[in-house]
């Protein structure tokens, strides 16, 4: 009896090897951390020593056609879930992602593409509480990306519900209450027409649009929900400068506040070498479409919130040093509220 246990163990070992040769691809394994140390303006913040950790699985494969596939899974401190995005390349005919948690998708993607030594001004450690675009990429979805033709590549995402927590293989997620299906549609040309002037300029523009749910709670009041971007980045030699508008509605006509936002930004870096950049980056918003019954209250302060942010970083091996001043006017839309930060970072990659 354990002999022929031991002959069949043998053949479906020699089975299953047969099958990983036919379907082999790769896999690797990266990661790193990040330690920080915040200065909140002479706040009393509690331990400023901040860490964090990531570590990321890639596979990669190729299909009989010529194909090419790829998964990415992601996983945060605490070995928690962050994302799983699934990309196949399907040569001349462009590419599928199917993304689940990723936020990279659509008009997200161009959020703020202002050129930066390490963060957007609003992300290195004091937000100001400023907007951005998110679109579609808030649940899972499907993006469609052109292949690149003449400089230009469009790409097209689609969320059957947005608003919905992301969901496993064989199950279906749960009906949101409010919003319905989401459209995002980017669009990225470099149009260097073949001259060495124009091949640093890169031009972005991008708008969302998504439905209100049909029976939602306010489905007689609320309209659909808008985003748009348009942005510019050029680099010659080693300076980089860009700047980028966008606007949001998110179409809650019962809100007796502020419902659409419009923002705008700039940025500009510069590598001294190929290890060390400083850059400049300012971000700001806008309150706008007044639903109140009664007069506009408060000072115009309130309705505008400014983020500005010095940083500098320093690139030796697998390590990383960064430092970033960071100024808000008006935090979270207050009048004369001012709040300033000092961010030491030290990253590790592997």
């Amino acid at each position: 009896m354990n002999k022929l246990t031991k002959v069949g163990c043998s053949a479906l070992c020699g089975s299953l090897a047969a099958i990983s040769a036919a379907t082999a691809g790769e896999l690797s394994v990266t990661g790193g951390a990040d330690l920080t140390f915040s200065s909140l303006g002479g706040e009393t913040t509690g331990n400023p020593v901040g860490m964090a950790s990531a570590v990321t699985f890639k596979g990669a494969g190729e299909l009989d056609n010529g194909w090419t596939f790829g998964v990415t899974t992601a996983w945060g401190d605490g070995d928690v879930y962050s994302a799983t995005t699934i990309d196949i390349t399907m040569g001349g005919l462009g590419s599928l992602e199917f993304d689940q948690g990723n936020s990279g998708n659509g008009i997200a993607a161009y959020d703020n593409v202002m050129p930066t030594a390490w963060e957007e001004a609003h992300g290195a450690g004091l937000s100001g509480g400023v907007k951005t675009v998110l679109g579609v990429s808030q649940s899972d979805n499907i993006q469609y990306t052109t292949p690149t033709i003449l400089g230009t590549t469009i790409a097209l995402t689609y969320a059957p519900q947005v608003g919905s927590a992301d969901t496993a293989d064989k199950v279906v997620g749960a009906t949101s209450n409010d919003t319905n299906r989401g459209y995002d549609a980017t669009i990225k040309i470099n149009p260097s027409l073949g001259t060495e002037i124009l091949s640093g300029l890169n031009l972005y523009a991008g708008g969302s649009l998504i439905e209100r749910h049909e029976n939602g709670p306010n489905a007689n009041t609320d309209e659909d929900k808008l985003e748009g971007v348009i942005a510019f980045t050029y680099a010659l030699g080693p300076v980089e400068i860009g700047g980028m508008g966008s606007v949001l509605y998110d179409g809650d006509e019962t809100n007796l506040d502020y419902h659409t936002y419009k923002n705008h930004g700039f940025g500009v870096a510069f590598n001294i070498n190929d290890d060390f950049s400083v850059s400049y980056g300012q971000y700001s918003s806008h309150k706008a479409a007044y639903r109140h019954t009664s007069a506009q209250s408060g000072a115009p302060g309130d309705r505008d919130v400014t983020v500005a942010s010095y940083q500098a970083a320093y690139t030796m091996g697998g390590a990383s040093f960064r430092v970033a001043t960071v100024d808000a006017t008006n935090s979270n839309f207050v009048d004369g509220n001012k709040d300033t930060a000092t961010i030491v970072s030290m990253g590790l990659a592997f």
